[in-house]
Formats: C-alpha cells, sequence, structure tokens
C-alpha cells in the first residue's frame, strides 16, 4: 500500500481510539457519575488494532508494544463483559 493509504489508516486508527473517550464522557455525564460502557472497549479494540497495524507498517517497536498491551486489556474487558452477561441469561 502507499504511503498515503497507511497515512489514512493511521488517522482512522486515531480517530476510533478517540471515539472511545468520547462514549464515555458522554455516559458519564448522562449518568452523572463515572461510567465506562461496552462501545469504550469496542472502539478501544479497533482503534488499538488499526494503530497496531499501523505501527507494524512503520516498524516502529515501541509503538508495536504499547498497541499490543492495550490489545489484550480490551479482550480481556470484553471477554468478562460477555461472560457476565451469559451468566445473568442461566
Amino acid at each position: 500500500m502507499s504511503n498515503k493509504i497507511w497515512l489514512g489508516v493511521g488517522f482512522l486508527g486515531q480517530a476510533l481510539f478517540t471515539m472511545r473517550f468520547l462514549v464515555q464522557w458522554i455516559q458519564t455525564e448522562k449518568n452523572r457519575k463515572s461510567t465506562i460502557p461496552v462501545s469504550f472497549w469496542f472502539f478501544s479494540l479497533l482503534g488499538g488494532l488499526t494503530l497496531l497495524s499501523y505501527a507494524i507498517y512503520r516498524k516502529d517497536p515501541v509503538f508495536i508494544l504499547g498497541q499490543s498491551f492495550g490489545i489484550v486489556v480490551y479482550l480481556r474487558n470484553l471477554h468478562f463483559i460477555n461472560r457476565e452477561k451469559s451468566d445473568a441469561r442461566h
């Protein structure tokens, strides 16, 4: 892919990552208490994966390591949320 496309991938990842803060802020204001909605974790995961692919393209080991660790955390939180919902149904 060309550099312009990869630059677009990088900006897309950053936009997705930024969305997580917006949805968290909106939800917190709505509830009048600190709240982390499930969409926060999905935007974190999508943004993290997109930024990881950009970091791999850029061959930036610091960025790669940082995003890789975050992705594990996001997946783990989504796992617990899914398990909690499954347990509540049974």
